[in-house]
């Protein structure tokens, strides 16, 4: 499985699913938002997953257009999202595709086990309504919690968690004990477009160095990097 950052919190997961006639190449792209290359992020995706229906990370247009393109394209997403985009675009070719889905579901997108964790947004702050939010953990690997410090069951035997660095919901102390409590093998950070590199490098020596004490490498992921789980 290969995961490549097109910025911010934008993930493609490339892999590759076998099949009675042999392999098939398999393609994810979660989170394809405003402050991202989110087209380039979609090209020749075979399923959209959505954590939340926040601009960052739901560039809707952009999105929209591409279902509209490719007639055989799903996006899941919470239901809150999912209900959104069937008011503001109702027609029934693409309603039909756009799946709604629980916390603690799981399910096969394109051959991928997914498993849906959380539920909520993370508070930014009390005048501001909280909405729903869906961290998705893929094939038992590499967990993406969108923009909640979820700890989901079983998750000292992930892979790679991908952190949301910084955020107006979050302070770096509880992305250090988020870092911890997950325990995966290795963590990348994510969610830091508006970060400047100075910015990136400080948080970065904060999350390895406190963060890696129990056990989880921390490391910086630049945009159009490519790690391989």
């Amino acid at each position: 499985m290969e995961l490549t950052k097109f910025g911010h919190s934008c993930v493609r997961i490339d892999t590759e699913m076998e099949t009675e006639t042999g392999g098939r190449a398999v393609r994810l792209t979660i989170d394809p938002g405003t402050l991202s290359d989110a087209r380039a992020a979609l090209e020749h995706t075979d399923a959209i997953l959505v954590t939340h229906g926040h601009p960052d990370h739901l560039d809707e247009a952009l999105v929209v257009e591409v279902l509209q393109a490719r007639p055989e394209l799903r996006l899941y997403g919470p239901a809150d999202v999912i209900s959104g985009l069937t008011q503001r675009h109702p027609e029934p070719t693409l309603t039909k595709r756009l799946v709604a889905l629980e916390p603690d579901q799981e399910l096969e997108i394109e051959g991928v086990k997914v498993r849906a964790v959380g539920g909520q947004h993370a508070l930014i702050h009390p005048l501001i309504r909280t909405i729903d939010n869906l961290g998705y953990i893929l094939d038992g690997a590499v967990y993406h919690p969108g923009d909640a410090l979820i700890v989901p069951a079983g998750s000292a035997s992930l892979a790679v968690l991908l952190v949301p660095a910084w955020a107006p919901w979050s302070k770096t102390s509880e992305v250090v004990d988020f870092v911890a409590a997950v325990r995966a093998a290795k963590a990348y950070g994510i969610h830091d477009a508006p970060l400047a590199a100075s910015g990136q490098q400080l948080i970065s020596a904060q999350l390895s160095g406190l963060g890696g004490r129990t056990g989880t490498v921390y490391e910086q992921w630049e945009t159009g990097a490519t790690l391989t789980v």
